[in-house]
């Protein structure tokens, strides 16, 4: 698998990467809810068993690293509106940030091996998946 971060001391190990039609920033949706297109999580072998318990129509949170994201920005205009007042990164979702670890939120469409289809993913093809974890219930659900 390949490495991402570093520079601190910090190796992250992606565990798959995205399959997606979306390839350029500027044209793809701010948020997955906003338009996003299907696309696929698709796995390195070596994660295979922890795949194991996913279901069509569970909602999950994908962690990725936004690869192509600016590591020096600290305060932007919310959503490239520069009618809005200038706000630090942590207030916002923007991509551009000092470690740019994407959170989307996805419902499982299809599971296929490696492979799992998701919606609601607004994530660039090619983007590297850090970790995915299971959307919690109330506290007795879980």
């Amino acid at each position: 698998m390949d490495e991402v971060g570093g520079g601190d001391g910090y190796v992250l190990h992606p565990v798959g990467r995205v399959l997606s039609p979306l390839t350029d920033a500027a044209s793809a949706p701010r948020q997955g809810d906003e338009g996003a297109p299907a696309a696929w999580l698709v796995f390195d072998p070596q994660v295979e068993q922890a795949l194991r318990d996913l279901r069509v129509g569970v909602e999950l949170l994908v962690l990725t690293w936004l690869d192509r994201a600016l590591r020096d920005v600290l305060a932007v205009h919310p959503r490239g509106d520069e009618s809005r007042p200038e706000t630090g990164v942590f207030s916002t979702r923007s991509p551009h940030r000092p470690n740019p670890i994407g959170l989307h939120r996805v419902r499982v469409l299809a599971v296929d091996g490696l492979r799992v289809e998701v919606a609601d993913l607004e994530a660039l093809d090619g983007t590297p998946i850090l970790d995915v974890k299971p959307v919690l219930g109330a506290a007795d659900e879980r």
